[in-house]
Formats: structure tokens, sequence, C-alpha cells
């Protein structure tokens, strides 16, 4: 199962959480404005070669396009000149996992924690273990409760939840989810683990009210809308689904997986 989009606070960390995902969101961020603005911050760089804010800024132009390597490329050059800095590890490890480069994530990551045990790169980490399916998930969610369950225990659930939805036990992903919601009820991935959870049980219904408040507490909330419409296309109510899908992609136009959905419904896409 792909990942999309979410992370933690700095620079990129917060894409960590969305592209942690156990639904089948493919996202490649697209280049939401003019292409010469690429060659407009080589030019400043030229002019400012010692500017860590301009590379900044084109390793985000790049990764807006959809040009990782390139991105990668300068976060590289960056780290050779200051490997001691944890910020720029974190730049690259979320380079490397938005290009599904899970082992050279969790490297750069390693990294960054050794320099500065940031509590949030420990979030990132285990939510990248919870995707491979590997344990130390749930070590990490356990350090981070024992360290302080009021202000990590919500993140720390979570990874729990999202690791056992991963190894196909939705029972424990739910009561971890469960826990998550109780000590944050706007946590919206953890309505959309929570639904996928039940899904995977033929508890469409229960999937339902469950993604229902999601969207009703963020009502862009895209991957809720086109979890809805897997639901109702279980429960065969195509209109429901139609309009589900849609939903999705008002708010999101490049949500790959909602528009084939929504082609398929309406019987478009096929030979």
């Amino acid at each position: 199962m792909v990942r999309s989009k979410i992370f933690y606070g700095f620079f990129f960390l917060l894409s960590f959480l969305s592209a942690c995902e156990s639904g089948d969101k493919q996202v490649k961020p697209q280049f939401k404005s003019d292409p010469n603005s690429i060659e407009s911050i080589k030019k400043e760089i030229r002019a400012n070669p010692d500017s860590l804010m301009l590379k900044e800024n084109l390793i985000e132009a790049y990764r807006n396009a959809g040009y990782y390597d390139s991105a990668i490329s300068i976060a590289n050059a960056e780290i050779k000149k200051d490997s001691g800095s944890a910020y720029l590890w974190n730049i690259e490890a979320s380079l490397y996992f938005e290009n599904n480069d899970t082992a050279n994530a969790i490297r750069c990551l390693k990294s960054a924690i050794d320099i500065y045990p940031l509590p949030d790169y420990l979030v990132a980490l285990g939510t990248v273990y919870a995707e491979i399916k590997n344990e130390k998930a749930l070590r990490i969610a356990n350090e981070l409760l024992l360290s302080n369950k009021t202000k990590y225990g919500k993140d720390a659930y979570f990874i729990r939840g999202l690791f056992y939805n991963y190894v196909n036990q939705p029972a424990k992903a739910i009561q971890n989810l469960d826990s998550c919601l109780d000590l944050d009820f706007t946590y919206m991935y953890a309505y959309r683990e929570k639904a996928i959870a039940l899904y995977s049980q033929s508890k469409y219904e229960d999937a339902i009210r469950v993604l229902k408040r999601s969207v009703t507490l963020q009502n862009n909330f895209d991957e809720g809308y086109y979890w809805l419409g897997r639901c109702y296309e279980k429960l065969h109510k195509k209109d429901e689904a139609i309009e589900s899908y849609q939903n999705a992609l008002l708010y999101d136009k490049n949500y790959i997986e909602a528009r084939e959905a929504l082609d398929s419904l309406r019987g478009k896409g096929k030979e």
C-alpha cells in the first residue's frame, strides 16, 4: 500500500504522517506556479551562493514539480557542508520518503535523531517503521508515551494503530486509534485509519459513520471523502459513491485514485 500526505512541524516533517497512510492514495506534488520560477531561484542563488533559505526554496520547487533527484542532490550537497545539522537530515529524509525510498528515509532520520533527539523526529521515524511493518514502531510509540504522554500520546497511539493496520490486526488498530482520538478528537488521520480498519473487516456502515464525523470536523478532508466513496461502492450505493469521489477531487484535483474510481463508476477509462 502506498502512502500520502502528513508531517510534523519542521520543513516537510508534516508530510510523513499523511504520507504514512493505510490507504492507496498516490501523491506526487504537482508544480503549482510558473516553471520559470526554478530558473529564477537558481539565478538568485548564483547571486547569493551562501543562502540556505534560497536553497530550501529551490528544494521545495523541485519537490513540488516532482523532481526528487534534483531536490535530493541539493540536500546532499548542503549536508556535506554541515553534516551536524539535524534540520538538513530531516529535509533529506522527507524527500527520500516521498520518493518511496524508506531505507534512506530511515537512515537520514536516524542521523537527525543522533544529532538532536527531537520527539517529532521520533514520531516521523515511528510512522515509517509502521509502514514497513517493523516492530520498532511499537518501541518508539512506547518511548513517546513514557517521555510525555500528555504531549505525544496521541502520536504514539496513532503509530500503534498504523502499525496494526499494516500487519492486518484491525481490532488492535481500532483500539489504539480510539485512544488517539480520545486525546485529540481532531486527529484526522486517526479517523482515516480507523475507517480503513473497519473497511478491512467489511464493516462499511461503521466506517461510514467514522468518515462522516471526520469530514464534518474538517470539510476539506479529501481522503475522508475518498474512503466514503470506497465504502458506498461496497454497499452498491453508486450515487453516494460518485458524490464522495467528486468531493475528494474538489479538494485535491490531483487525487489519482479518486479520479480513477469516479471514471470507473461513470463507465469511463475502459477499453
